[in-house]
């Protein structure tokens, strides 16, 4: 049986986030995409210059008509800036009773803001509930718990703890935006902590490693992996692609990951 993945999130005109990476990864990962777009992005490499919204009712038709053919094995959703959109996907999601990976799509690499502040609410209160698993970097735990920035392992751990508050399954704090020679992403499920740990790969060809990760950990839910295995191979493949971003020439400013390496790397 082909494996079947749904993203629901912006579109990145430049191709390195959203719908884009989400789609390139489910099929470096074997797995068949589908999308539904909340959003289209006019971005590139150097940054967010204008964001308009889709109508919740046309993302609730892309959902419907995704969910009501095809056999979807898991869902993502990504960037998601309104709050009536948010409700939207939500009630659509409790209708099918569906749980999803939840990438808290907060700001932009540049440092736009994709999230309106009256958003927020909507996000923890309806969104995070209905989560199998939230993936928040440093920057965006911090914003769910109000907090300053997580400076250690510790502080990762009690952020990931209040966010489990808002009632997803697990909580995964990504440590990409971290300091030090390795970069320790906290898996939160049940009270009990999981290390996923690789050496910090130093590169400018960062843009869309948050989507691509809760993409990956989709893929991998998709073809039947429990939620630890899920993040360690989604983790191995982002590494990977990371890392193969050096031989990539995109763009003036952050370029895109690799999320193809595999398949260059092999000549296919």
């Amino acid at each position: 049986m082909t494996a079947i993945a749904l993203t629901i999130a912006g579109s990145d005109s430049g191709g390195g986030a959203g719908i884009q990476a989400d789609l390139k990864t489910f099929s470096a990962l074997g797995v068949f995409g589908t999308s539904a777009i909340t959003a289209i992005t006019a971005q590139n490499t150097l940054g967010v210059s204008a964001v308009e919204d889709i109508s919740p009712r046309m993302v609730r038709a892309q959902i419907e008509a995704v969910l009501t053919d095809l056999d979807v094995g898991a869902i993502k959703t990504g960037m998601v800036s309104r709050a009536e959109t948010i409700l939207t996907i939500a009630e659509t999601l409790r209708r099918s009773g569906r749980r999803a990976v939840v990438d808290p799509v907060m700001v932009a690499t540049s440092g736009h803001r994709l999230l309106r502040e009256d958003a927020m609410a909507a996000l923890t209160e309806q969104l995070l509930p209905l989560a199998m698993v939230v993936t928040p970097n440093l920057h965006e735990a911090a914003l769910l718990c109000d907090e300053a920035i997580a400076a250690d392992e510790a502080a990762m751990i009690r952020q990931a703890q209040r966010i489990a508050g808002y009632g997803p399954a697990a909580v995964l704090v990504k440590g990409g935006h971290g300091a030090g020679d390795e970069s320790t992403d906290i898996l939160f499920v049940d009270g009990e902590v999981t290390r996923f740990t690789s050496p910090r790969i130093i590169t400018r060809n960062d843009h869309g490693t948050g989507c691509t990760l809760a993409a990956a950990i989709t893929a991998s839910l998709a073809l039947g992996q429990e939620l630890p295995e899920a993040v360690g191979n989604a983790k191995a493949y982002l590494c990977g692609a990371m890392q193969a971003s050096e031989g990539l020439n995109i763009g003036r400013g952050r370029g895109p990951v690799h999320h193809f390496h595999r398949w260059w790397q092999a000549g296919l």
